[in-house]
């Protein structure tokens, strides 16, 4: 029983852990730039894809977002001039979503802060 319940903390410590960065990041990318925290994580993913553009599938499997959210969230993006959604020559069911230079402008000021967040958060202590 010593070893479930040290498991069980230790999953009761990560999503703790989780919730409060998330939730620190989220009002801090809120309150400086205006994204959401899955806003400024789905600009993250199609910088670091480090390609003209990414499906969309590809980026919920790498993401901790439905589908459905990512499409909501895209949109948002896309709304504010940050990406361009395309369907998929080869497969119309397919969509790309692409950056554009204003995503990447916004990501890249946002990126202090989400490293400030992160750095505040998960650096061990000395």
């Amino acid at each position: 029983m010593k070893a479930e319940a040290a498991l069980v903390d230790r999953w009761r410590e990560l999503a703790t852990c989780y919730n409060t960065v998330a939730c620190a990041l989220d009002r801090a990318l809120q309150d400086a730039h205006g994204l959401s925290m899955s806003e400024y994580e789905t600009l993250d993913r199609l910088v670091d894809a480090n390609c003209e553009k990414r499906r969309m599938q590809e980026i919920a499997a790498a993401m901790y977002l439905s589908q459905s959210a990512l499409s909501r969230t895209v949109a948002r993006l896309e709304k504010h001039g940050y990406v361009h959604r395309g369907l998929c020559e080869a497969d119309r069911r397919g969509v790309f979503v692409e950056i554009t230079d204003a995503g990447r402008r916004c990501h890249a000021e946002a990126r202090e802060t989400h490293l400030k967040i992160l750095a505040e958060h998960l650096t061990p202590a000395p």
